[in-house]
């Protein structure tokens, strides 16, 4: 699990574009030997800038595998982004980037 981000700011607008690898099962499906595979989702997103919580979110098994995500909030360059994921398994993994 890892997330892979670009932020640009133009105008005073930041777009924040997010691409995670996450397997997002979603409890439905079953293995060679039929057998369900167990729900692996990300269930929560965090997003600062510069320390400041500016999006938050929940999602659900219905989130393709590898999810791409994209926001946007004003900013500057050189602000620091922060994106936290938890997933249903209490994993926790993030990415940091600067706004170019």
């Amino acid at each position: 699990m890892s997330i892979r981000m670009r932020a640009k700011e133009q105008g005073g607008l930041v777009t924040v574009k997010a691409l995670v690898k996450h397997p997002m099962e979603t409890g439905q499906r079953k293995d060679k030997s039929g057998n369900k595979i167990p729900e692996h989702f990300i269930q929560q997103i965090t997003a600062k800038a510069n320390g400041e919580v500016i999006m938050e979110a929940q999602w659900s098994p219905a989130v393709s595998k590898n999810p791409y995500l994209a926001f946007q909030y004003d900013g500057k360059k050189g602000d620091t982004i922060e994106i936290a994921m938890i997933d249903n398994e209490g994993k926790t993994f993030d990415g940091e980037g600067k706004v170019k």
